[in-house]
């Protein structure tokens, strides 16, 4: 815990043997009360090894797509009491000795979500970050603030922290269960008037690091140009699905499949 606030770390988990022990092992426990890995349909040996590992795990028994992994992440920790849920890839792209200084921000009652950014300093290219994603980052990132108002240095990590209240309240079954389902959920809290955090966090691109290929990327990038403008149209009053007060929050009766619980 930190500052009495239960602190869970969920891992979206998609084949990701070779990285997640490393993962895990940098994660400092004594901040963290407990770890949940969701195995979305991996065909390697992800789901055992986090067993070996103890980490509490679900699995599920079809897969369903980035955004429908962190929505099974997002009901499992709400189900185990935290306050505050920070999303840590498998694939040791961003390292897990930040959570104590993500969980802080939140802890304190400063932040209701942090991001850790590529983009604050000079760590993404020296990272090893391919150059037309950073292009292409620094790109949509400038479009996203220009149309939505703000001053964000990046809107795509996958190293994010949020408090309860905004899992609880914003309505996250709408959004997608593929990748665009990170920045819609970002435009959701920046749209109902949630304040985000950063913090500068370097990054690692090697073989074993998952990265969506070009072709993806691209899809990608034009749905957050749709976002974007999505979010400017329902500022200036238009009805737009998402950006409303009818959408679904997540379904926490959902059956989640347990592979594994910690100390069960």
């Amino acid at each position: 815990m930190i500052n009495g606030k239960k602190v869970i770390v969920i891992m979206p988990a998609y084949n990701a043997e070779k990285t997640l022990e490393k993962t895990y092992n940098e994660i400092y426990q004594n901040f963290v009360d407990e770890v949940i890995l969701v195995d979305d349909f991996s065909y390697d040996e992800t789901k055992e090894i986090a067993k070996r590992l103890d980490i509490t795990t679900i699995v599920h028994e079809k897969n369903l797509g980035y955004g429908g992994n962190q929505k099974s992440c997002y009901r499992a920790a709400l189900k185990a009491g935290a306050d505050i849920v920070i999303m840590l890839h498998p694939d040791y792209q961003y390292t897990p000795k930040l959570i104590p200084a993500i969980a802080s921000m939140m802890a304190f009652d400063e932040y209701d979500a942090v991001i850790a950014s590529r983009m604050l300093g000079n760590s993404a290219l020296k990272g090893g970050m391919p150059l037309y994603k950073f292009i292409s980052n620094r790109f949509l990132t400038e479009f996203q603030n220009i149309v939505i108002g703000e001053k964000l240095s990046e809107y795509h990590t996958g190293f994010r922290g949020f408090t309860r209240k905004i899992l609880e309240t914003l309505p996250l079954e709408d959004c997608s269960n593929d990748f665009i389902f990170d920045n819609q959920m970002l435009a959701l809290i920046l749209f109902n008037g949630y304040k985000i955090g950063e913090i500068s966090c370097p990054t690692k691109y090697f073989k074993e690091a998952s990265s969506i290929n070009f072709i993806r990327s691209c899809k990608y990038g034009l749905e957050v140009l749709l976002v974007s403008l999505k979010y400017r149209f329902a500022k200036l009053g238009f009805p737009v699905k998402l950006f409303t007060k009818e959408g679904k929050k997540l379904e926490f009766d959902k059956e989640l499949n347990y592979y594994n619980k910690r100390g069960g």
